[in-house]
């Protein structure tokens, strides 16, 4: 049985402080002229709405924001803004245009034409890709910069068990030990299951990129920065990025008495 649970549940506070949006665009731009909208721009809207994650993923909350945004007409700077940032929020080139040719039914037809003008802009680089293929637009060092923890060294102990290429980066090395595992687009590791008398498991939680778990038997869960799964000992499951995205979750092994990994067959 798997579990997934809103970061603001999490007691690690470095983890916390990886998922937070913060804006100083306000007082930026503003902080002398309207020191009163700045403050509320960037420390309410930004500051505490756009980090309720527990609630809704960033990635949805720029879905609704583009749409909203789109309804009102209003594609100028702000409109691209958003759509970069619904970009680095793990949107695809894929789904924004699904999206725009959707809420084009309702908020517009020359609304969507002036939207798609700006996505097409935004989403230039990237190439439409085929499950699996690994292709994915933004490079090693692009995506490195959209998140807090190093993606790390080539996991060349592990890659037997890896179908693509996945990265190793170790945060906590004393006590409970802690690693960033990253995941290229497309690639996913083998079915596998933890071991242990008693207590034992594992616990992942996304910290960038988009990505998928699953159990054995069951439909395949989608993972956003911030979604935290534990996975019981004795589960047969497997996790990995999406063919479009990278996918980086820091993972930590559940204490317990007698355990062990089994590494079993690919996934199909």
């Amino acid at each position: 049985m798997y579990r997934i649970f809103s970061i603001f549940f999490i007691s690690l506070s470095f983890i916390m402080q990886a998922q937070e949006i913060k804006q100083t665009a306000g007082r930026t731009q503003l902080g002398e002229f309207a020191p009163k909208f700045a403050e509320l721009n960037d420390d309410i809207l930004f500051g505490q709405v756009w980090n309720r994650q527990d609630k809704l993923s960033a990635h949805d909350r720029s879905v609704v924001t583009v749409v909203a945004l789109m309804a009102q007409g209003l594609t100028d700077s702000s409109f691209r803004h958003h759509l970069e940032f619904a970009k680095s929020n793990g949107v695809t080139r894929e789904e924004i245009a699904e999206i725009l040719t959707h809420a084009a039914f309702y908020a517009g037809w020359p609304k969507a034409w002036a939207a798609f003008r700006m996505a097409k802009d935004v989403w230039a680089d990237a190439q439409t890709t085929q499950p699996g293929s690994g292709n994915d637009a933004m490079s090693k060092e692009e995506y490195q910069a959209t998140i807090i923890f190093p993606i790390g060294e080539p996991n060349d102990a592990y890659a037997q068990y890896f179908d693509g290429q996945s990265y190793l980066a170790p945060i906590v090395k004393e006590g409970v030990k802690i690693s960033n595992v990253t995941f290229e687009p497309g690639c996913r590791n083998h079915w596998h299951i933890h071991h242990a008398t008693s207590g034992g498991g594992q616990t992942l939680i996304c910290v960038g990129g988009r990505g998928y778990y699953q159990e054995w038997g069951k439909e395949p869960i989608e993972m956003h920065p911030g979604d935290v799964v534990i996975i019981p000992a004795g589960v047969k499951h497997w996790h990995g990025a999406a063919h479009d995205s990278w996918f980086s979750h820091l993972a930590y092994e559940i204490p317990g008495t007698d355990t062990s990994n089994e590494w079993l067959e690919p996934v199909e």
